[in-house]
């Protein structure tokens, strides 16, 4: 049989003394208090600033892809030729 440490009887002490602290707690000694729920409503620049945001994402949403110029990709960084390639792994 194992005996327990002196750390364990320490905790389970620790543990004890919070449990009978939790059983005895007297809510007499508790202040009464009143809650304030603050949630102002947006001010008109705030309303303001949402309406165009709303307009951008219209603008998104509405967007018209023909209206888009056409281009040409240049690869400036080509991949290596065949060739290229194969000298490489022989030497």
């Amino acid at each position: 049989m194992v005996l327990p440490s002196a750390e364990d009887l320490a905790a389970e002490k620790t543990e004890r003394a919070l449990i009978e602290g939790i059983e005895h707690f007297d809510a007499k000694k508790l202040k009464h208090t009143e809650t304030q729920e603050k949630n102002p409503l947006p001010n008109k620049e705030v309303i303001e600033q949402e309406k165009g945001q709303q307009k951008l994402i219209s603008g998104i949403e509405n967007f018209d892809p023909a209206k888009l110029k056409h281009t040409e990709t240049c690869e400036k960084n080509p991949l290596p030729s065949k060739e290229t390639i194969e000298q490489e792994k022989s030497s």
